[in-house]
């Protein structure tokens, strides 16, 4: 199987042949890392971060001062206390260690249901949708068509059984920015003692908060988000918060997750961060304004095409989703990736299988306008040549597809 994979995508890159420009706009799921970042990332490797930092010798002792100092950068930018961070090595596994390791730290409580937002990460939803085995009952809070959450529909679902709510600040997909401030005052006022779990995952450096203002109780971050390393991410959690592991092994300096840290990633994770902080306003004023070039030179070219997610200050400065009408999402990025234009189809968790996104279905969009749906995440790296190709090439693209599509207008 490995073999014929390798050869097919061989094949593939082959048949692709190099495109006269690349634009990059798939950052949702993988790929640009700052210079600073990859820089500090290999100092680190190659220098002083190498070794345990557990284990008592010099090498080691390095690599604990890495972890420290890379704890302090991160913290400081989330507004907590460096002691409150737990190290893991993507945001999935932040959200499950948040949901799971709550649930089972608290598994002989009364307290029996979760609630979770209908447009959360999979990664949250799935996490929450396992503990049904172990008598938990998961709700999910409705939200409008934009996919902000009914704040009204959110406190009539709470009740003395509810254990946990998780909501996070911004979607993935549609980039609709919660009014999390809001929903903590609901869930708090209703009771207290009501954990609150937010993905913060594509918050971190194009939304400013703080931690212990928002009053939230675990916040899952994610390198790779603000143009850091792969392989790096973080958990808060608040101090004196009950959590349990989830997984099992050899302890390093964390007890909520065993293993080695990746300590060179966690060093290119805070210089990412430290960039993304440190030229907040710059990058996210950049974001802004390519971000409504794409929207509005999109939606004025293309006839039946439809913005998914708010529009303006309500939405996240990098995030660009629209549905294209008689128009499949998956040919479409097969036709602008022809055209050097790397974007996702609907949601990166869905695409491999071919399913609606539930975030689209859950704001109200039909099958066949999540289908067509292309999300496309701009970076302070991008320049406006690169928006000006992707807006020449785009209804070129989709008229291409649509041309052969058999879902027709009319």
């Amino acid at each position: 199987m490995g073999s014929e994979i390798k050869r097919d995508a061989e094949d593939l890159i082959k048949l692709h042949g190099i495109p006269p420009r690349e634009v990059y706009l798939d950052s949702e799921n993988s790929g640009l890392i700052f210079p600073e970042a990859l820089k500090a990332m290999v100092d680190c490797y190659v220098s002083y971060g190498y070794g345990h930092p557990s284990i008592t010798h010099k090498v080691g002792w390095e690599s604990y001062e890495v972890l420290v100092k890379s704890s302090e950068v991160i913290s400081r930018a989330l507004g907590c206390n460096s002691d409150e961070i737990v190290y893991l090595h993507s945001g999935t596994e932040a959200n499950n260690l948040a949901v799971l390791g709550f649930a089972k730290a608290h598994g002989d409580s009364s307290r029996r249901k979760i609630l979770v937002s209908s447009i959360e990460h999979l990664s949250v939803i799935h996490a929450a949708e396992s503990l049904a085995k172990y008598g938990f009952e998961v709700v999910k809070i409705p939200v409008d068509g934009e996919g902000f959450v009914d704040l009204d529909a959110l406190s009539s679902l709470i009740d003395s059984n509810t254990l946990m709510v998780s909501v996070g600040i911004v979607n993935h997909e549609i980039g609709v920015i919660q009014d999390l401030r809001g929903i903590v005052e609901v869930v708090k006022d209703r009771d207290e003692n009501i954990v609150l779990h937010t993905d913060a995952v594509d918050a971190l450096g194009r939304v400013k908060f703080n931690l212990k203002d928002l009053g939230v109780d675990l916040a899952s971050f994610s390198s790779h988000k603000v143009f850091g390393p792969k392989g790096a991410a973080c958990l808060y959690v608040r101090d004196g918060l009950n959590l349990e592991p989830i997984l099992y092994g050899q302890l390093s300096t964390q007890r909520l997750w065993p293993g080695l840290e990746n300590v060179p990633a966690i060093c290119g994770f805070a210089k990412a961060v430290e960039v993304m902080m440190n030229n907040f306003s710059e990058f996210n004023s950049k974001m802004m304004g390519f971000r409504d070039m794409l929207i509005d030179g999109i939606l004025n070219s293309v006839d039946h095409s439809i913005l998914n997610g708010p529009r303006g200050g309500r939405r996240v400065s990098d995030n660009v989703n629209i549905s294209f009408i008689y128009c499949e999402g998956e040919a479409l990025t097969v036709e602008l990736s022809l055209r050097g234009i790397y974007v996702s189809s609907g949601s990166a968790c869905t695409s491999r299988i071919l399913q609606p996104s539930h975030v689209l279905i859950a704001i109200g969009r039909r099958f066949e306008e999540a289908h067509g749906s292309i999300l496309m995440k701009v970076t302070p790296m991008h320049s406006s040549d690169d928006i000006k190709y992707v807006l020449e090439n785009i209804p070129k693209a989709v008229g291409r597809v649509r041309s052969i599509s058999p879902f027709k207008s009319g």
